[in-house]
Order: C-alpha cells, then sequence, then structure tokens
C-alpha cells in the first residue's frame, strides 16, 4: 500500500541523524568502553528522538513559506541586507560573513538565552519561560553526555577521596569528593530541577487564571507537556531524597518512574509543542530578512503609491502564493498586477468598493 504521509526527504534526515548520534555515542564513548549499559533505554530514546525531530524538522522547512525564509536567511548571512533588489544575484555582492556572524551572535543572545521578546508580554512570563529553558538545557546538557559516555568520573589509583573528571577519554579536570566543587557537580541536576520546578508553578498559575490561554490551550499541546516536565522533575529529586534522607528506601521504583516519565519526555519531544523549541532556530532567518528589507528598496502601492513593504518580500509572498497555487494576479490596462503589490489599507477599500457595487450602490 502507498504510504500516504512518508516523506522521502525527511526520513533521510532523520536516519542521518540517528547515525550521526550512534556513531557519536560509540566514538565519544571510546568505542562503548566507558558507556553505562544500565542507561540504554535513555541512549535508544535519544536516538528515536533525534531521528524524529530530525524528520519533522525536515518535512516543515520543505514548506514554501519555511523554506523561503531558511534560503532568504542563508543568503542574507552571506551577501548581507546592502544593495537587495529581489531577483539580484547573491553572488554579485561581496561576503559579509565575520559582520553577519557577530549579528547572528547578538540574536542567539536575545533569542534563545535572554528571551527578551518573551519579556514585551510580561516579566512574569518571561520568568517563567526563563526558568523552564533555562533549568532544561542545563539538565540536558548534564543529562546527555553521562547517558552517552562522554563524561565519566574515576578516583585516583591511591587516593579514594579525589575524583577525577573525564571529557571523551581525556582527563579534564580533579576535585576532591568532599569539597564544594564536588557538591556543586553532584547536585547541578538538583539545581535544574529546582529551576524547572518555579517555572512549571509559573506556567500552571498563567494556565488557571489568564482567560486568554484557557480559552485557546488544549491538553496536547499545553497541559500534557508541563505534566511531563513536571513528573520528570519530581521523580528526579525524589530520587536524591531516597539516597540521602530515606536510606534508599523505594528507590527502585522512583528510577523506574523517572526512567519512564524521561522517556516519555523524548519521545513527546518531536510531536508536541517542545518541538518549537526546534523551530525557533528560523527566527534568526527572519531577523536577517527583516533587516535587508528595512535596508533595500521599498515597495509602493499601485493605488494610493504609499510606501508599505519592502520589495523583497512582496516579491517573495508572490512567489509563495503562486507555488501553494493561490492565483492573485488579475489583467489591468497597465498589464499583469498582483494583488500582493496593492498595500493592506486599500485592500480593505476595494473590498469595501466592490461590496457596493455588487449591491447596485
Amino acid at each position: 500500500m502507498r504510504l500516504r504521509y512518508f516523506d522521502r526527504y525527511g526520513f533521510v534526515a532523520g536516519l542521518l541523524a540517528a547515525l550521526v548520534l550512534t556513531g557519536l555515542i560509540f566514538l565519544g564513548s571510546h568505542r562503548l568502553r566507558y558507556f553505562d549499559w544500565a542507561l540504554m533505554t535513555y541512549a535508544l530514546s535519544s536516538v528515536f528522538a533525534a531521528f524524529a525531530v530530525a524528520y519533522r524538522y525536515a518535512v516543515w522547512a520543505q514548506r514554501p513559506p519555511t523554506r523561503l525564509y531558511l534560503k532568504r536567511g542563508f543568503q542574507l548571512f552571506l551577501r548581507g541586507p546592502s544593495g537587495w533588489g529581489g531577483k539580484q544575484k547573491q553572488h554579485d555582492r561581496p561576503l559579509h560573513v565575520a559582520g553577519n556572524t557577530l549579528t547572528l551572535a547578538h540574536l542567539l543572545l536575545e533569542n534563545f538565552f535572554l528571551q527578551k521578546f518573551i519579556s514585551k508580554r510580561g516579566y512574569q512570563r518571561w520568568i517563567m519561560h526563563a526558568c523552564l529553558s533555562w533549568g532544561g538545557m542545563l539538565a540536558f546538557m548534564i543529562t546527555f553526555p553521562l547517558v552517552f559516555g562522554w563524561i565519566h568520573f574515576e578516583t585516583l589509583p591511591l587516593n579514594a577521596e579525589v575524583y577525577r573528571v573525564f571529557l571523551f577519554g581525556l582527563e579534564v579536570d580533579r576535585f576532591p569528593v568532599h569539597g564544594l566543587r564536588a557538591f556543586i557537580c553532584f547536585n547541578l541536576l538538583n539545581l535544574s530541577a529546582l529551576v524547572l520546578l518555579a517555572g512549571l508553578v509559573l506556567a500552571v498559575k498563567l494556565r488557571m487564571s489568564d482567560r486568554g490561554e484557557m480559552a485557546v490551550q488544549t491538553y496536547v499541546d499545553d497541559v500534557m507537556p508541563l505534566f511531563l516536565l513536571f513528573i520528570v522533575t519530581v521523580s528526579g529529586l525524589m530520587l536524591t531524597v531516597s539516597y540521602r534522607f530515606m536510606a534508599g528506601y523505594g528507590y527502585a521504583f522512583i528510577s523506574l518512574a523517572h526512567a519512564a516519565s524521561v522517556i516519555a519526555l523524548l519521545l513527546y519531544l518531536p510531536f508536541g509543542k517542545l518541538f518549537h523549541i526546534f523551530q525557533r532556530t528560523a527566527s534568526l532567518g527572519v531577523s536577517f530578512y527583516k533587516k535587508a528589507g528595512a535596508a533595500g528598496p521599498r515597495a509602493c502601492c499601485l493605488r494610493c503609491g504609499e510606501d508599505f513593504a519592502s520589495r523583497m518580500h512582496v516579491q517573495d509572498l508572490e512567489e509563495v502564493l503562486d507555488e501553494l497555487g493561490f492565483n492573485f494576479r488579475y489583467a489591468a490596462p497597465t498589464g499583469e498586477i498582483h494583488y500582493q503589490q496593492i498595500c493592506p489599507s486599500c485592500r480593505r477599500r476595494l473590498l469595501a468598493l466592490n461590496q457596493g457595487a455588487t449591491l447596485g450602490r
């Protein structure tokens, strides 16, 4: 039977991502020498998540609007916004990689680390997103290298009170087992869990108090990711509570619940709302796109003559609409005209005028 929703390019992208991650696990753990086989389920779930994320991202990137934004963003990163003429060949303009690299670093700082675009909607919402994103990134930065065998710890041969830290099989640090650095190092996951828990509390409060959020939220996209993150966070903290304060009571059950919740989160990652973490990369291309539009030629309305958008944006929009099968072109005494060459204000006026004409007024 024909696979209706199977995407060949997405499958290739997903397969490459899974193979690359598998190869990195194999090589980074020194041919599985330092790989902890008790964490095999975590590793397999990570490989499947890498396949699914790459598959869905490739499918999403093939959509005409997304593909155009990614293409234009890459072109503008290499060539810069100056002198853009829409159909102008990109190789006719000098490279601007050095300056655009600094711009890209600035955009990464503002959009991904500081998330200033959220602070405009309220500081409480910004604190919520900051706790969720920073806590999640810290947890992933610690968990994945440990699961993949990229980082491991060993004691000195003649001194069990000193730990050595190995990264990809090379010693990078050592510290006393009972020192402050050891305490911070071994409790970073607990710290990330507490930060995540604070963000989850604020998220639940927002979901239960904001009428706008309550009107549009759904279980799969809004409630389920919070529930999964909550189970992962609480079960991870309970592991520490069990072996520190309860003499290991219930540790086996808690570890099993924690493993199941982490695997469920990894499997949910490519298919739910959390996938927007990867989609946010397109915003970098949009930022370059807006900058190029502001510096390039402008498009003036054919009806009123007012400047309403960049010429690049109008031309690209015409191209995307044609590719999607929407024909907004019509014949005029001066030649063929595309409806996108009319400003939004004049479109509303023309709609009212045509409605009046239809009614005989």
